[in-house]
């Protein structure tokens, strides 16, 4: 945090109290008259957005001069009652109605697509990035929207959540889905300015998106899906047609599929005790410690995120024993009660300082909020502990080489594990930086391996594959600095070590 931030943490000296106060209010103003003249250089027709965004930012602003420090008292935490979360098998357990289309005609889809694929060294959306088939996650999703709606003759619009990186492109490329049976739905969240972390006021000098200003702004964070999707009329046109609930996931996750369970446990409850909010949790393994969890905090069920505990308890929250499931952002939130908590100004999300430095050594903060942290906000919330198969995210081209290989057979878009794996968790893949780009990741495999039997796969430096070879058990490939090691075509790799000179010893 900045010299200036600093100032506003805890002091008991009266008088200290009072200058930080004028302080605060120092930089409110001065936040506000910059925002001011950044609209003077507004488009008209995009000035009203950028007001409705920049009202936003404000109160995120205020919320942020105000806060002293994390907002947990560590002591306070406590598990969540027994029956605030449900395993997925006792609402399964339940059944289908006959009827499936009448819930489903009750419900949207909504992806969060505000990400571009630069972590994966592609330019454009992250949506567009080919996963399967020459299918790309966009692909895959208007598969099983379109699917569910031929096959329970229903209509399941699919809602979009673009960001100021993503709009552009993703609209280009919508045009492709003219004749699919899915209605589709973009709006975009919100842009904000990002802050110079001594001064606390905005890097941009206008709202252009080019040249100095190309690293000025920001989307901040999914927790602005409930304020973009209110502002852009969508909220009220969706209830206008009768939709009652979203399912919001993130575009990436491959295993976010609408489940008719799911959708049925909600619909069929008493109207006075109706569910507001379902977040799908899944059982933490070793590789998901940093992943948010739920806790029971001030008699409220809510999401605990890394980023909001103190340093000392780190280790604590990290625990697979103390805290044994994870937040998969996968969401099921009604829709009157998303614009009854957004008329009231009732939506409680914790800030997410995030800093950054910018290419020319800037440092800067974006202030963000995450979409599950407004859950402690609603009324009748519930965790479904899911199988880990509705978890499926494709970060990095490690998990790109497991969606594409031969573990997950695909229907309709929907990729589920090969009923030929005796084992039903995923192989653990780490894939060196010879891989991170996708375009260098699929020149390094002339086909992609048999990895039913895999349990773990590592391989670093220069190492390349040929077709049809098969990995089993533990393989590590290390292509030593100068080396290459080409795995030559039909190889069969089981327990394996490879090193430098392509010695194989038994592991």
């Amino acid at each position: 945090m900045s010299v200036v931030a600093d100032l506003y943490r805890n002091s008991p000296n009266a008088g200290m109290v009072e200058f930080q106060e004028k302080l605060k209010l120092q930089h409110e103003n001065s936040m506000h008259t910059e925002l001011e003249k950044l609209l003077t250089t507004a488009k008209p027709s995009e000035a009203e957005i950028s007001r409705k965004d920049f009202e936003g930012f404000k109160k995120l602003f205020h919320r942020f001069l105000q806060e002293k420090g994390p907002s947990i008292d560590w002591a306070k935490i406590q598990r969540p009652p027994k029956d605030s979360i449900q395993p997925y098998e006792k609402i399964k357990l339940k059944g289908l109605p006959a009827d499936v289309a009448s819930s489903l005609n009750k419900l949207a889809v909504v992806k969060l697509n505000g990400g571009l694929g630069t972590s994966m060294g592609c330019k454009g959306p992250k949506s567009l990035i080919s996963v399967r088939n020459e299918n790309t996650f966009l692909d895959l999703t208007v598969q099983q929207i379109e699917h569910l709606n031929k096959s329970y003759n229903a209509d399941v619009p699919l809602v979009l959540m673009n960001s100021f990186n993503t709009d552009e492109d993703t609209k280009k490329i919508l045009q492709k889905y003219t004749h699919h049976h899915v209605k589709i739905h973009t709006f975009n969240q919100s842009r904000y300015p990002r802050i110079n972390k001594e001064s606390l006021l905005p890097v941009a000098t206008n709202m252009g998106l080019t040249g100095e200003n190309e690293e000025a702004w920001y989307p901040p964070g999914h927790g602005d899906i409930y304020t973009s999707f209110f502002n852009s009329g969508l909220l009220d046109k969706l209830i206008a047609e009768g939709k009652e609930y979203i399912f919001v996931s993130n575009i990436d996750n491959l295993g976010a599929t609408v489940d008719l369970h799911i959708l049925n446990h909600l619909m069929n409850q008493p109207s006075d005790k109706r569910c507001e909010f379902v977040m799908e949790v899944t059982d933490k393994t070793r590789a998901d410690v940093k992943g948010g969890t739920l806790t029971q905090y001030d008699g409220k069920l809510r999401l605990l995120e890394i980023a909001q505990v103190p340093k000392a308890h780190v280790d604590e929250f990290k625990s697979v024993t103390k805290f044994k499931i994870f937040n998969t952002n996968n969401l099921w939130i009604s829709l009157p009660a998303i614009k009854r908590l957004h008329v009231k100004n009732a939506m409680d999300m914790e800030i997410i300082v995030n800093p950054k430095t910018l290419e020319g050594g800037l440092n800067v903060i974006q202030l963000e909020t995450a979409v599950g942290a407004a859950m402690k906000s609603f009324d009748n919330v519930l965790g479904i502990n899911v199988p880990r198969s509705r978890f499926l995210p494709v970060k990095t081209t490690s998990d790109l080489l497991l969606v594409m290989s031969n573990l997950y057979s695909m229907n309709a878009g929907s990729l589920t594990m090969s009923p030929k794996r005796e084992f039903p968790t995923t192989p653990h893949v780490k894939l060196g930086s010879s891989f991170t780009k996708v375009r260098d990741f699929l020149k390094r495999f002339e086909s992609i391996p048999d990895m039913l039997e895999l349990d773990h796969l590592t391989v670093s430096g220069d190492v390349t594959f040929g077709k049809q070879v098969t990995l089993k058990g533990t393989v590590i490939i290390i292509a030593n600095h100068g080396d290459r090691i080409d795995i030559p075509a039909g190889a069969i790799l089981e327990n394996k070590i490879v090193s430098g000179n392509l010695r194989i010893l038994d592991h």
